[in-house]
């Protein structure tokens, strides 16, 4: 549940005139904030495959993809959108 937060406070400390914060702690938080909202489905989902709970098998994979949606999001707009120079059609 953290895992908006934390993608979020460096853009957050940036827009507040602390740009220091967003280029250290910016890729960290970036990073954990990944992180966390890929293992979090991942571990539940192994978890009940092998207690061998059937809804609680479907509720980690919608879990899965409403988690998948903020990620594509970081890694389009993040890593490959910065990748492009302006004017440039990449």
């Amino acid at each position: 549940m953290a895992s908006p937060l934390v993608l979020l406070t460096p853009a957050v400390a940036f827009a507040l005139g602390f740009p220091k914060v967003r280029d250290e702690f910016g890729v960290i938080f970036g990073s954990v904030a990944l992180i966390s909202a890929v293992a979090a489905p991942l571990v539940g989902l192994v978890t009940s495959l092998v207690a061998r709970r059937q809804r609680a098998r479907r509720r980690f994979i919608v879990m899965g993809a409403v988690s998948s949606v903020p990620v594509l999001f970081f890694l389009v707009f993040g890593v490959l959108y910065t990748e492009c120079p302006d004017g440039q059609h990449c």
